[in-house]
Order: structure tokens, then sequence, then C-alpha cells
């Protein structure tokens, strides 16, 4: 039983490096210009929902934006960044 409790670490190890692998490469991190103030952001896309719309604050100066894109799983086929009018 000792001999194998360093394969089954091993083993634990290596499937959590799997997950957090396999998390990496279901999200992009997509650049565009904020709709407010044109500077360059960016924000991070799960790429395994197939379509999303969502609001996130600009990074930059704040103001509230609305995200929409479309997925196929692998690549981001569609974004557009809306402003709202407040």
């Amino acid at each position: 039983m000792k001999f194998l409790r360093p394969f089954l670490i091993l083993l634990i190890i290596m499937m959590l490096f799997s997950i957090i692998l396999s998390f990496f490469k279901m999200t992009d991190e997509h650049f565009f210009q904020c709709p407010y103030c044109w500077e360059e952001i960016s924000m991070i896309i799960d790429k395994s929902i197939n379509n999303d719309t969502y609001i996130e604050d600009c990074e930059v100066c704040c103001n509230p934006i609305e995200i929409s894109y479309l997925s196929d799983g692998n690549e981001i086929t569609s974004f557009s960044a809306y402003s709202i009018e407040q």
C-alpha cells in the first residue's frame, strides 16, 4: 500500500492539471474598444457558452457596456459591445 501512495498523488495532480488546462481552453481574452472612452480593453469570454448577453463595466471609465457574443465552442464567431444610454 505504501508503494501506491506516490502514484495516487501523482494521478490526482495530473487530473487537477487537466481540469485547469481544459478551463483555459474554454475561455478567451477578447480585446475591443470601449464605446464610451474608446480605450482598448479586454474581457474574458467563456467559449463553452454558445450565446450570451450581459452588462459589464469598462475597466477604464467604469461605464456600463452591453456585451453580446456567439461562440461555436472553439471560436468566438460574433462579438458586439454597445453603450447603454443612461
